[in-house]
């Protein structure tokens, strides 16, 4: 289904009991959200959770945000950067926390926890600085408080590919930082990125959601500031983001929770689901519960 969100179009999709406690995850770069295992969802709507997901702008069914003065070939861009300029992004990662704002508005939630991974940890933690008084808690998945990894932005940005191609791509992927534990087998896999790539993971999107990302301010001065309950994990074997900026973003948020996962890399796959709902729904109920 689709909702006008901050002057967009958002694809979503909800679970669970429409009176229950709304959580909305969010996810990371260039990932629809076909990407969420489904026995993550079903167990969260089984805890009673209205539990929202969406595609951010960009990427699968939501509404595509070009802008003529913003490069997406990914030679270009890393030219550009290499030569110490700094492309021009299309939107800021501000401008999608706004449409997470925008979600709540359409669908008439008033205030929600969030649960957001890897860019969307980021998105999450705007959403915690700026918005507090729409959030019940915000959980913050194998994220940093500032983009540290230029050094990485070659395996970050994308380059047109056939189906099969998008498909070796994300086995590979998974192979480089899902980790040790928690996998799942490459037909997996490769089913999850065919449905992925039918829904819409086109390069022009995922390099404009890159350059957002890479361009979003430091957020260290302000996570200091925040009064939201909120929860940090990351798993032990994330290759990716560092396990050291998960602690960081924790320890610089008045009394945050950090869970370190034995063998989770980068991925949220469905073995590891189970042991994320009971963080998740642990760190909820507790604070209901004070």
């Amino acid at each position: 289904m689709q909702i006008a969100a901050n002057g967009i179009k958002i694809e979503y999709q909800q679970y669970g009991p429409l009176d229950g406690i709304p959580l909305i995850l969010i996810r990371g770069l260039g990932t629809p959200m076909s990407y969420w295992p489904a026995n993550f969802l079903s167990e969260f709507a089984n805890l009673g959770y209205r539990t929202i997901i969406f595609d951010n702008r960009d990427i699968g069914l939501s509404q595509r945000c070009p802008d003529p003065n913003t490069p997406v070939d990914a030679d270009v861009i890393l030219t550009q950067l290499d030569a110490g300029q700094l492309p021009k992004p299309a939107y800021h990662l501000e401008d999608m926390a706004r449409d997470v704002i925008g979600l709540m508005d359409g669908l008439k939630v008033q205030k929600a926890h969030v649960l957001g991974i890897s860019m969307g940890g980021g998105i999450a933690q705007i959403l915690a600085c700026e918005y507090a008084s729409r959030l019940l808690s915000a959980t913050m998945v194998m994220t940093s408080a500032h983009f540290n990894g230029l050094s990485k932005l070659t395996n970050l940005l994308a380059r047109p590919e056939t189906r099969l191609q998008f498909q070796q791509s994300w086995v590979d992927g998974n192979h480089l930082w899902g980790g040790t534990d928690y996998r799942v087998s490459e037909d997996e896999l490769r089913v999850q990125a065919g449905i992925a790539w039918d829904q819409g993971c086109d390069p022009d999107g995922v390099n404009r959601q890159c350059l957002a990302m890479i361009q979003s301010p430091d957020r260290r001065n302000n996570l200091r500031d925040v009064s939201l309950p909120c929860l940090v994990i990351h798993g032990t074997q994330d290759n990716l983001v560092s396990p050291a900026d998960g602690r960081q973003v924790a320890d610089l948020i008045p009394g945050a929770n950090f869970i370190a996962i034995e063998g989770m890399g980068h991925a949220i796959t469905p073995p590891l689901a189970p042991v994320m709902i009971h963080h998740v729904h642990a760190f909820i109920e507790s604070q209901q519960s004070d």
